[in-house]
């Protein structure tokens, strides 16, 4: 008996072909269509054994999952027990989901975590089918991190190995990524009886097309966006230029300016409008409106012809200079300064350089997400050994440079699971193009690398870590961040995956001065742009007692909500002198032509 006003139960999808013969056409046009991108991508780079490419680190996954095996092989007892309790796992789903199938409300084996976006879609819990799939992927990616953790005679670089690539292989075989295992999929193939596969097929050719050494997956609707129309807009002139950057002043916005000037030099690897994306999340906008006169290296994107340039080049030519030419702008004795990922490590080494030589060209440094000290560097250690950087530096020696995918394609396969496979399904299962997101938009706006820099920063830094260690040489003058005696401002973010936040917290202890560390929510890139004008994320702060750890130093901080960004400029108007009238851009150096200049608009 029904009772009164009971809801009677939702209606499953109609899961029927409405047109067979388009079905079976666009089927057909699908193989045509899937053989022809097979052959095209078997004699792409991708499919070949070089340096960050699919097939190499195929071959790595599968060497370190053998290794894996082969030490649990050698003691059967402990494999038959794990065995028996992954086969019990199986057996109690397959039992609920007969029960399911019956009609039964039955408790699940396993659930995903609520941060899990792959299983959103309402079918992967109403739907016994998919909801099969799902517990079954999710009890075998369970057992197998288990088995991980309880492998013997691993050290913590091989441990750190074999838990990357088995990320990579458990985010591969998500039933999200198979077009019968993802409802949505499957819903949408039904509905427009295969469109969607044909269009996604279609769309695959197209970021083939437009892609260099590896496959760039489209992220975002590029054509959405412009560096100078839509994006890095914040006024401004290029005021200098050499053959390795560009510097841009930017417009005063208040009435008074502070008469310390501050440098920003961005990461080479990437371009350097992320700190300028639209006005509303502009970190240079930001900094102009709180009355500091900003300028910003805007690094050149490198061709064959500079492969010579080297880290110290990027050094003297790069920040030594622009600094020069700051402080020549500006008519001041010192600048405040300001790196940010890698252009942060470049600042840190620059800063130990002018210290073993008594110079003092700067009144402050800020770091963002910046690694100076390596021996807690993530995973990025982990395309960092002998024999990856040989194959690495052979192929830029022959080039002359880094194609920027490579290094894409490294920073994606640490986030598989937000960075790969939402767009695969996205582009290539539903068909549909990808929405449009300015962060996006400039994640996919790689920048090649000079291949002598490239290469000494990856050897001196990641794989050697000189710098800490009191190894490195610049210019003939050992290095000591010890010396460095100027504040410091060093801001680590709490899920980063490029910059370890205990990596950035080891470094800042390097320095011989005073340090203000502090501690934003999220990552390495929306953990930085975070304005405030949006309380998404948070930042802590804590006391000037020293902390020996990370750990130890959260149990003493402070939670505020909201950006960094205003604790930062007051932090660095106490740095910056009295106010003074502004500065219009070029009035001594001369104006080469308006920003964002045409160094960042060149493509890889």
């Amino acid at each position: 008996m029904t009772k009164p006003n009971a809801q009677p139960p939702a209606e499953a999808p109609a899961y029927r072909i409405e047109n067979p013969e388009e079905f079976t056409r666009n089927m057909l046009k699908l193989f045509e269509e899937g053989g022809r991108v097979v052959s095209t991508y078997l004699e792409r780079p991708d499919s070949r054994m070089s340096p960050y490419s699919a097939a190499s680190e195929l071959t790595e996954a599968t060497k370190t999952m053998s290794e894996i095996a082969q030490a649990w092989m050698s003691d059967p007892t402990r494999l038959a027990e794990a065995n028996a309790s992954l086969m019990r796992s199986y057996m109690e789903l397959w039992n609920n989901s007969i029960r399911r199938f019956m009609g039964e409300d039955v408790k699940p084996v396993v659930e995903p975590e609520p941060s899990d976006n792959r299983f959103k879609d309402p079918e992967w819990s109403e739907n016994p089918y998919f909801d099969f799939w799902k517990q079954a992927y999710l009890v075998t990616t369970h057992w197998g991190e288990k088995i991980l953790e309880h492998t013997a005679g691993l050290d913590e670089r091989s441990r750190q190995k074999a838990e990357f690539y088995f990320r990579q292989m458990t985010s591969a075989l998500s039933p999200s990524n198979f077009p019968m295992t993802n409802p949505e999929v499957v819903r949408e193939t039904f509905a427009s009886n295969g469109r969607n596969l044909v269009q996604g097929m279609t769309h695959l050719v197209q970021d083939m097309e437009r892609s260099g050494d590896l496959l760039k997956i489209s992220q975002t609707d590029t054509s959405a966006f412009e560096v100078g129309k839509n994006l890095a807009v914040t006024p401004g002139k290029v005021v200098f230029q050499n053959d390795v950057l560009q510097l841009i002043q930017y417009s005063p916005t208040t009435e008074k300016v502070y008469e310390t000037p501050i440098l920003i030099v961005p990461p080479w690897i990437n371009k350097f409008y992320i700190l300028d994306l639209t006005p509303a999340k502009s970190f240079v906008k930001f900094a102009v409106d709180q009355g500091f006169t900003v300028f910003l290296v805007s690094w050149v994107n490198p061709d064959e012809n500079l492969s010579h340039k080297t880290f110290e080049d990027y050094m003297q030519e790069g920040i030594l200079t622009a600094a020069d030419a700051v402080r020549r702008e500006c008519g001041t004795k010192q600048t405040n300064v300001l790196g940010y990922c890698v252009g942060g490590t470049l600042l840190g080494t620059t800063l130990a350089y002018l210290a073993a030589r008594g110079e003092a060209p700067f009144k402050s440094a800020t770091f963002l997400t910046t690694q100076v000290d390596f021996s807690q560097a993530g995973d990025l250690l982990l395309f960092t050994n002998d024999s990856q950087l040989t194959s690495l530096e052979e192929m830029m020696a022959e080039r002359g440079y880094l194609d920027g995918s490579r290094m894409a394609n490294v920073f994606n396969m640490m986030r598989p699971k937000d960075l790969i496979w939402p767009y695969i399904v996205n582009n290539y299962l539903l068909g549909k193009k990808p929405f449009p997101f300015d962060l996006l938009f400039w994640n996919q706006d790689s920048t090649r690398m000079a291949a002598a820099n490239h290469a000494f920063y990856l050897r001196e830094f990641y794989n050697e870590n000189k710098l800490t260690e009191g190894r490195l040489t610049m210019g003939g003058i050992k290095l000591d961040l010890k010396k460095v005696r100027l504040p410091v401002y060093e801001l680590a973010t709490k899920e980063d995956h490029i910059a370890p936040a205990k990596s950035v917290f080891i470094g800042a202890k390097h320095f011989g001065g005073p340090v203000e560390f502090v501690l934003a929510g999220s990552g390495h890139i929306a953990g930085v742009v975070n304005p405030p004008d949006k309380i998404k994320y948070q930042y802590w702060t804590a006391p000037k007692a020293a902390a020996d750890t990370l750990e130890e130093w959260m149990g003493m901080s402070k939670e505020h909500p909201g950006s960094w960004w205003p604790h930062w400029a007051d932090w660095l108007a106490k740095q910056s002198g009295p106010k003074i009238e502004p500065r219009e851009p070029g009035a001594t150096n001369g104006v080469i032509e308006d920003a964002p200049g045409s160094y960042v608009k060149a493509k890889s």
